[in-house]
């Protein structure tokens, strides 16, 4: 699956985050490490502030894999600001040709992703196969 974590903070406030691989706290290889590491994401996926959704390897490789990503939006949008976490630290970027560019992106996430429910399913299947 992609190695991605882009959160969002949509206009209404609750949160919403999509992850993949797991990386939850504990030590990281083999397979007890990942299992540990999907039963926090599954975990996490059960809080009522927080949406996991699965990007499926099949939809392919997708905008702004490989660095995390915050989106913060609210009530003016002329004050959206995007957080780029890079080898160097953070960035942050607002100009409207990046903001556009990064709502793109997410809007693309949230139509390939699966449903929150078919993700945990998906989470548990894994874990429970490792």
């Amino acid at each position: 699956m992609p190695a991605a974590d882009e959160a969002r903070e949509p206009r209404g406030g609750a949160s919403h985050a999509q992850s993949q691989p797991a990386q939850g706290p504990g030590p990281y290889g083999g397979a007890e490490a990942t299992r540990q590491q999907l039963g926090h994401l599954g975990a996490q996926s059960e809080r009522e502030n927080i949406e996991v959704r699965v990007i499926p390897t099949s939809k392919g490789g997708f905008p702004g894999a490989g660095h995390a990503v915050l989106f913060a939006e609210g009530a003016v949008p002329r004050l959206d600001t995007v957080q780029l976490d890079s080898a160097h630290g953070p960035e942050f970027t607002h100009a409207e040709a990046q903001l556009t560019k990064y709502r793109a992106h997410l809007d693309w996430m949230d139509v390939a992703a699966m449903t929150p429910a078919a993700s945990r399913d998906l989470i548990q299947q894994i874990a429970h196969e490792l």
